[in-house]
C-alpha cells in the first residue's frame, strides 16, 4: 500500500505543475494579445469595417478608424505605407509611442 500512495502522490505532484504551467501560459498568451500592447497604431482617414489582416507579417486589427499592429521587422513608415495601401489615407501613426513626423506620415500615404 506505501508503494500505490507514493505513485498516487507523485501523479498528484505532476498534474498540479502541469496546470500551473497552463494557467502561466494562458496568462502571458493573453497579456500579449491585450489592448495597449500593440506596437504600431495607425487612424484612418475612413472608417473601416471591423477587420484582422496580415499584411507583410504585420497583424492588423482595425475597427472604425483606429488600426493596431504587431510588432515585425518592418521599419515604421514601411509599415504605415503598406497598411495605407491595403486600408486608405493614414492621418497618425505610432510606434510604442512614438508619432511619425509630418514628412514620413505624407511618404506613408504616397503608396508609390
Amino acid at each position: 500500500m506505501p508503494r500505490l500512495a507514493k505513485t498516487l502522490t507523485q501523479i498528484a505532484f505532476v498534474a498540479a505543475a502541469s496546470l500551473s504551467s497552463m494557467v502561466m501560459m494562458q496568462a502571458s498568451t493573453a497579456s500579449a494579445q491585450s489592448p495597449g500592447s500593440s506596437y504600431f497604431t495607425a487612424e484612418l482617414a475612413a472608417p473601416v469595417e471591423k477587420t484582422t489582416r496580415i499584411i507583410q507579417g504585420v497583424v492588423w486589427q482595425c475597427e472604425g478608424t483606429v488600426c493596431t499592429g504587431s510588432k515585425a521587422t518592418s521599419r515604421p513608415v514601411n509599415a504605415c505605407t503598406r497598411l495605407a495601401r491595403k486600408m486608405g489615407d493614414v492621418t497618425a501613426f505610432t510606434t510604442r509611442n512614438e508619432a511619425m513626423a509630418g514628412e514620413e506620415l505624407a511618404i506613408c500615404n504616397a503608396k508609390g
